[in-house]
């Protein structure tokens, strides 16, 4: 587990928050490396799916995590997610889908699955100089780090952001289906018994509503001692 000293700053927050893009952009500036937690979580989801497992039954997903070897590379592009890989074939474009994402919030909730994947990300982090972003890295998988941020912003504006998103990506969207679709993961993510989401007692509380990520990014280094 890391401590205090190490270069470790959390972003945690709900879907569609904009994590992903704020985490990049600082990870940037920082000169540390992007952890994206919530990929390794949809690397799960993905697995099952593609093993017709259903991810509502944790004795069930929990018997295919040994099969699952999950790996995290930079993107080629600085403006990219990261490279996710499952079982050394990527899958980067497969995960970053509406329905991978809804399947990730439920096979989150299983002990096997969020300790098998904690304990990867804390080794991940071991050597510090790390930006990982989630729901719970503030409060469970590095409650010593040094800097923590939970990003949010209205279910209404973050709705707005995944669509953009989406559309950028070349696939088709349901407006309405998307907002219930994030009001419902909130739901999930907050009321699951297992690492709930919520922000950690020391996190800076930053609604980004109406910010843009740049502005974000440079409140946050205001934050960071570097």
């Amino acid at each position: 587990m890391c401590r205090k000293i190490c270069e470790v700053v959390t972003i945690d927050g709900p879907a569609g928050v904009g994590k992903s893009t704020v985490s990049r952009g600082l990870a940037r500036q920082l000169h540390f490396t992007y952890l994206d937690t919530g990929a390794m979580y949809r690397a799960v989801a993905y697995g099952c799916q593609q093993l017709r497992v259903d991810v509502k039954n944790q004795e069930a997903v929990k018997a295919v995590l040994p099969d699952f070897s999950i790996s995290l590379q930079p993107a080629n592009n600085a403006d990219d997610n990261v490279l996710v890989f499952l079982n050394n074939q990527e899958i980067s474009m497969h995960i970053r889908t509406a329905e991978i994402g809804n399947l990730a919030s439920q096979v989150s909730v299983h002990e096997p699955v969020r300790t098998n994947l904690t304990a990867l990300q804390q080794v991940i982090a071991k050597k510090g100089k790390i930006v990982a972003e989630g729901r719970d890295t503030g409060t469970v998988v590095f409650p010593e780090a040094a800097w923590k941020f939970y990003l949010d912003a209205t279910p209404e504006s973050r709705a707005k952001r995944r669509i953009l998103q989406l559309r950028n990506d070349g696939q088709q969207v349901d407006e309405k289906l998307i907002l219930s679709m994030i009001n419902e993961r909130d739901k999930a993510d907050s009321e699951r018994s297992l690492a709930p989401l919520k922000p950690s007692p020391e996190a800076i509380y930053i609604d980004s509503t109406t910010m843009d990520a740049k502005a974000v990014i440079a409140l946050m280094r205001s934050y960071i001692i570097h």
